[in-house]
């Protein structure tokens, strides 16, 4: 696995860093960023097409609008990997 560092939330404090990784050989972005509470997990599964809640292996992460550029940047390099 090829995990290429992306961004870190610019407004980050080191402590509590949403980050995003982007693994082109996988094809996959990774993300980092903050547990929701228990309310808005509630929320989010009452209203996901999915079948149940969150599984144990998946996760449901908050990620600050500001790092939208760095999302993107992850996912074109992702793309472009899959363009090769």
């Amino acid at each position: 696995m090829a995990v290429e560092f992306v961004g870190i939330d610019p407004d980050t404090d080191r402590d509590h860093c949403p980050t995003v990784w982007a693994d082109a050989e996988a094809q996959e972005v990774l993300l980092q960023g903050w547990k929701p509470t228990p309310e808005t997990q509630a929320e989010c599964e009452a209203t996901s097409p999915a079948n149940g809640s969150v599984p144990e292996t998946e996760a449901i992460v908050r990620i600050p609008a500001r790092m939208i550029p760095v999302i993107r940047e992850a996912c074109d390099a992702v793309e472009r990997a899959r363009l090769r």
